[in-house]
């Protein structure tokens, strides 16, 4: 029973913040009773890097998967808002210019003057 408290806490270990103290209580566990001093820090430091390696391969994981979803359900990426602000702000200043019209602007006004023409038409 005592090994299996010893693959928890391990375990517990590779996906949590590990700290020195308790890498060394797990070592302590792992280890026979005997183990020398040195081979018990060399212990716990392995403990230490090997969580942090689980806990960063865990958080691109996650973060992968979330991109994944976020780009199957259509939402847009940052890169993409800031083009799409960028072209705006390209598309405002342009709309500023003196002299400038817009083609939105250029559709009003024919659609403008289209059923005026029409209308004339029909009165005469």
């Amino acid at each position: 029973m005592a090994k299996m408290q010893d693959v928890r806490k391990t375990i517990e270990g590779s996906l949590g913040n590990l700290t020195p103290t308790r890498a060394q209580e797990i070592a302590k566990g792992m280890l026979d009773r005997d183990a020398a001093k040195e081979q018990l820090t060399k212990t716990a430091a392995d403990l230490m890097e090997w969580s942090q390696r689980n806990k960063n391969r865990l958080t691109m994981l996650v973060r992968n998967e979330s991109r994944s979803q976020l780009k199957q359900a259509g939402v847009a990426t940052e890169e993409e808002l800031n083009a799409l602000r960028k072209r705006v702000r390209e598309l405002e200043r342009a709309a500023k210019r003196p002299g400038t019209r817009t083609a939105a602007a250029k559709k009003k006004t024919t659609a403008k003057r289209s059923p005026a023409k029409g209308t004339g038409a029909a009165g005469a």
